[in-house]
């Protein structure tokens, strides 16, 4: 299948061979004829899989087919709510790229940035906007922005959008929009206020899955090593270190944590950089650009940055925690390996996350690897622990349980050895007792 044969116009497809997009992948092979039908869609997609391109392609052929009057102030028409500052940013750039050949105009707005440069941009006319439901909320209470033209709503990350606690913005902007639009839907997963956001804005939408979450990141080689809470910074420096990797995202769970794991691999001579909420958009925009251009060897970022940061080629993703909901530790190791290319995704597993290790593994349907670095090894008890994840440990056990069986193999040999010890111990004690007699 190529993009040509999913009906799209010269001009999107000179633009997205320019970026070096040559063969679609299967959600854009599925979503983009449908969405250029005009029909509603809900696609549940991993992260990495092309899922922008899915529905901004079809976005903009659709609104360059009647293109407003250039005697009118252009209306936004087309409407992409993301869930972060960061994935609206990525998001805006592709919708800017993919229509760089096109007469229409688009925009992006989010929190934590001042007000009057977004105003000035939608005074302008946009045809397409990008938003978070926060700032965007706050246009419209300003007047600001206008939704009463909108002809295609698309949620990007929903399940997160919803997790971050919008409903009552989604509810509120769903409200302004005209009866009659087109609606795409995209989630990692089908939890129960997606589905519930899908029953009050869509109208029979058609259902496409792609992948799953046993199915995630094929490429991408997932290692757990276990060891002791208070060992995790120095093996975290030492394995960057050792190995001489040059480009790391390191996840934690808190934003102290990040700032005190920061500290300490710049402390041990490591190009390294913080990436969290309390930062200001000006250093997060430098931290993204200064990591993307290699100038800084390792990126420690909170859960902010686990959806919306797409880092061509980025290689290795380490859980320095596991987050505090096991359904974002897809979106984590979701930031190497993308378009089905390898990556290595490493945890760092202490005593007290065991549960959520399980919780993860259920997630995946499938065993994580579990090993130990050489020189960190972990209590005897952690040990033991995650010996029975490893394939190893189970067959040691599925030995020792048909041992037990008087009917295995097994069984049958230990009995017979127990059988011959016995009667030679008999024997032997028969000789010596007539040997005592004498």
């Amino acid at each position: 299948m190529s993009f040509e044969k999913l009906g799209l116009v010269s001009s999107i497809l000179t633009a997205i061979d320019e970026l070096g997009y040559k063969k679609p992948t299967p959600v854009q092979t599925k979503v983009i004829p449908v969405a250029l039908e005009g029909r509603d869609v809900m696609a549940t997609a991993q992260t990495g899989t092309g899922k922008t391109a899915a529905y901004a392609l079809p976005i903009l052929q659709l609104l360059g087919k009647k293109e407003q009057k250039s005697t009118t102030k252009k209306a936004i028409r087309a409407l992409i709510l993301a869930p972060t500052r960061e994935l609206a940013m990525q998001v805006g750039k592709s919708v800017e790229a993919y229509g760089k050949d096109m007469d229409l105009t688009s925009g992006m707005i989010c929190g934590g940035v001042k007000l009057t440069p977004q105003v000035k941009k939608l005074e302008k006319g946009l045809d397409i906007l990008v938003a978070t439901p926060g700032r965007l909320i706050e246009h419209i209470t300003a007047g600001t922005a206008n939704l009463s033209k909108v002809e295609i709503l698309v949620f990007d990350e929903a399940d997160r959008i919803l997790d971050m606690g919008f409903w009552a913005e989604v509810e509120s902007i769903l409200a302004l929009l005209p009866k009659k639009h087109q609606t795409m839907l995209f989630s990692v997963g089908l939890t129960k206020s997606v589905k519930r956001l899908s029953e009050i804005s869509m109208k029979k939408p058609l259902k496409i899955e792609i992948n799953n979450n046993g199915d995630l990141a094929k490429k991408v080689t997932q290692t757990i090593y276990v060891c002791d809470k208070e060992k995790k910074t120095a093996l975290l420096s030492f394995m960057i270190g050792s190995q001489n990797w040059h480009q790391v995202l390191v996840f934690t769970k808190t934003k102290i944590s990040a700032d005190e794991v920061g500290e300490y691999l710049e402390a041990s001579g490591l190009q390294t950089l913080v990436l969290h909420g309390d930062k200001t958009h000006s250093q997060r925009t430098k931290a993204l650009k200064d990591f993307k251009a290699g100038s800084i060897r390792v990126l420690v970022a909170t859960d902010i940055a686990s959806r919306g940061l797409d880092i061509e080629d980025l290689p290795h993703v380490i859980n320095y925690e596991l987050p505090g909901e096991a359904e974002d530790y897809v979106h984590r190791i979701g930031r190497t390996g993308r378009a089905g290319k390898e990556g290595v995704a490493i945890s760092l597993v202490c005593k007290e996350e065991k549960s959520v290790l399980k919780d993860i593994e259920k997630i995946l349907k499938y065993t994580l690897k579990v090993e130990f670095y050489p020189g960190y090894e972990t209590s005897e008890w952690i040990k033991k622990e995650a010996s029975k994840n490893t394939i190893k440990g189970r067959i040691e056990r599925s030995k020792e349980k048909k041992s037990l069986s008087p009917n295995s193999i097994l069984g049958m040999r230990k009995k017979k050895a127990n059988d011959r010890n016995a009667e030679r111990k008999a024997t032997e004690k028969k000789r010596k007792d007539k040997k005592g007699k004498k």
